[in-house]
């Protein structure tokens, strides 16, 4: 093991735990059936997914009942969602154990978003070299996408990688969130540029390159109509830039040994 370069697996809990329960919950079961069931496809899911990607550490990513900065600074973030379902929110403690006991530790924080704290684990790992591997359908951890980050759609077998983005928007992984600032995300409640969608968005980044030149060229007198509504909404964009860009740098209170998989609580790294 100590010889294997570090491979560490996050896993989206919520998004994996919630599509999982939403196909029991089809079924004839009762509440607490279909969170037995879930459970037991939880762990078998945990185990494909340990054996697929051979990591060297894991880490399951729980959202807590955070009132994020995203809501302070935009209140209307995430209005109108579904919400979780109550059976589900209260066996949530025993959906935690069940990636314990596949030997996966869980993460699940107060203050910070799980988004941002997968981007901060992904991007950590990055830049000491080390790879991750993603697992969720959100395709915003897109924007991380580089040789050392990459993403699992495990209900859709695929990989949200490069060519993906690329059929998907038709623009870089570095530029989705300057794609998104433009367009909005829907579900999550964002505005972007109103009149601005997907297709002009991707034109102007394939011109211009950036928000940042987006900006830089649409105070010219001469500028488009694309661009007239983007100086008219520029504040606009930049609030969903931001609100769309994952954090990187949150502090974790633990290091990379404490999550080494299979757990051995007593070696060093």
């Amino acid at each position: 093991m100590s010889n294997l370069r570090p491979h560490l697996l996050i896993i989206d809990a919520l998004n994996l735990i919630r599509r999982l329960h939403a196909v029991q919950a089809q079924q004839a079961l009762t509440p607490a059936q279909a969170l037995v069931a879930t459970r037991a496809n939880l762990i078998n899911t945990s185990k494909k997914l340990l054996a697929a990607s051979e990591p060297t550490h894991a880490i399951a990513v729980f959202d807590g009942e955070v009132h994020s900065w995203r809501k302070e600074v935009y209140p209307a973030y995430k209005e109108g969602r579904t919400p979780m379902p109550e059976e589900l929110r209260e066996g949530l403690a025993e959906l935690q154990d069940a990636f314990w006991e596949c030997g996966v530790d869980a993460l699940l924080s107060q203050t910070d978003e799980a988004d941002d704290l997968v981007a901060t684990l992904a991007c950590g790992m990055a830049k000491h070299g080390h790879q991750s591997t993603i697992i969720s359908t959100d395709k915003g951890f897109c924007q991380l996408l580089c040789p050392q980050i990459q993403v699992r759609d495990y209900f859709n077998k695929r990989w949200l990688d490069a060519a993906f983005v690329q059929q998907q928007y038709g623009v870089t992984p570095a530029q989705l969130v300057d794609f998104w600032a433009l367009t909005g995300i829907g579900g999550s409640n964002i505005k972007g540029v109103p009149g601005i969608g997907p297709k002009t968005a991707t034109a102007l980044l394939l011109q211009y390159g950036s928000l940042a030149a987006l900006l830089s060229a649409c105070q010219h007198e001469e500028a488009s109509k694309s661009l007239l509504k983007l100086r008219l909404h520029q504040e606009d964009a930049l609030l969903a830039q931001r609100l769309v860009r994952l954090q990187r740098d949150i502090p974790l209170g633990f290091n990379l040994r404490d999550i080494r998989y299979p757990p051995q609580p007593d070696s060093a790294e």
